[in-house]
């Protein structure tokens, strides 16, 4: 075989479909989040598609924590976490994180991919008979971690707890279950039914497995996600989040029982061999948390932000798709017709925000995805959907040339 050759003409075909991923070349500027450098056109422009939700990534107490993190204990952790790569910050953020979920305990991992594969492969691989049941709009990383189990699997309709019911009911009742949603899903923005699904759950004795990473910071009281926002976080058996989203910094976890995290944490490969995360990390990380705890000014004015931006696009006539959540998405319908409009943003009126496509979201529903946070400005909002504006209406005039 000729790999060099295969390899050229799939990477051709991605081009041929407008699906070749294209990344921005950008330096995020300290202080000034959303505002950064973008060396394609060579000049500064508003990032819209960020999911450094809140700015945390730009926070003054989370850059002095890195800061003296650094110096303290210079820049890696020096081995896995049982041989040598375990410190005290990593301790402290797995204390915090058990108690902002309100479980025993929690276990930090590289990332929230991460998380999700090496927990999911190793509880559905390691339980003698467990059937797996999964959302049918889970998460990439959830389905590796399913696939990579390679224990029987079952799809439910998406945020349908009577399809779970039904295919719970088919069954052996005497057969281990594990049920696995998102609570808010990043491409649509809609958000789980968390306490109708666990009631389904209950009913046939399953464990559930809920994502916040979209959620965790953002929602409740105090920052934990939807499920404590809707009063339910006592329910799941297993909750997974991200550091690197709303608490702006890097690293995945889950949070669980005693007994269910030391499993993990002594049958996972995928956080056994794997290099601990940094200290200056988790010490971002950490003070992220801790801050986000205490403070909810950040939601309220995301939230505050969010609700304005979609106000205006509806005014606007723009295509916006109906969200639940802080997820703002612009439905497109066509790969070339979003990378296009995706340039001209960022060519014309030095926004950004990349092109959603396929295999990321179904065929015919490409979009862009908006995320706004609470950092953009009212005179962000009104140039953006006046660029918005622009844009649509001149391909959709094309369009009706065209045609």
């Amino acid at each position: 075989m000729d790999f060099e050759t295969f390899f050229t003409e799939r990477l051709d075909q991605l081009h041929v479909e407008n699906r070749y991923r294209v990344f921005a070349d950008l330096e995020r500027r300290c202080g000034r989040f959303p505002r950064a450098y973008d060396h394609r056109v060579d000049g500064e422009v508003t990032v819209w598609c960020s999911n450094d939700y809140l700015g945390m990534g730009q926070h003054p107490a989370v850059l002095n924590a890195m800061v003296d993190a650094v110096r303290m204990l210079g820049a890696g952790s020096g081995g896995t976490r049982n041989i040598s790569g375990n410190t005290f910050l990593h301790v402290l953020l797995e204390q915090e994180l058990a108690d902002l979920h309100g479980r025993e305990t929690a276990l930090v991992f590289t990332s929230g991919y991460v998380a999700n594969e090496a927990v999911l492969s190793t509880l559905a691989q390691t339980t003698p008979g467990m059937i797996v049941v999964s959302d049918a709009q889970n998460h990439a990383s959830m389905i590796a971690g399913i696939r990579n189990s390679r224990a029987e699997k079952r799809i439910f309709r998406h945020n349908d707890p009577h399809d779970l019911a039904s295919v719970l009911r088919s069954l052996p009742a005497d057969r281990p279950k594990l049920v696995c949603f998102e609570s808010v899903y990043s491409m649509d923005g809609d958000i789980a039914p968390i306490a109708d699904i666990c009631d389904v759950a209950d009913a046939f004795g399953a464990m559930t497995y809920l994502d916040e990473v979209h959620a965790v910071g953002l929602y409740g009281r105090r920052g934990a996600g939807i499920a404590e926002r809707d009063g339910v976080a006592d329910r799941l058996t297993v909750v997974q989040g991200t550091l690197a989203k709303a608490f702006g910094v890097m690293g995945g976890y889950i949070a669980g029982s005693a007994a269910l995290v030391d499993y993990v944490r002594s049958h996972a490969p995928g956080f056994i061999f794997t290099t601990s995360l940094a200290p200056v990390l988790v010490a971002g990380a950490l003070v992220a948390v801790r801050h986000l705890k205490r403070s909810p000014a950040e939601r309220i004015r995301h939230q505050e932000r969010v609700a304005t931006v979609k106000r205006r696009l509806v005014e606007a006539g723009l295509p916006l798709m109906a969200s639940q959540s802080h997820i703002v998405p612009v439905l497109i319908g066509d790969a070339a017709r979003c990378k296009s409009i995706s340039d001209e943003l960022l060519q014309r009126h030095r926004i950004y925000v990349q092109p959603i496509n396929y295999p990321t979201v179904p065929r015919g529903t490409e979009r862009l995805r908006l995320t706004p946070t609470p950092q953009h400005s009212d005179d962000d909002i009104d140039a953006l959907v006046a660029a918005l504006r622009s844009v649509w209406k001149r391909h959709r005039e094309g369009l009706a040339a065209a045609a």
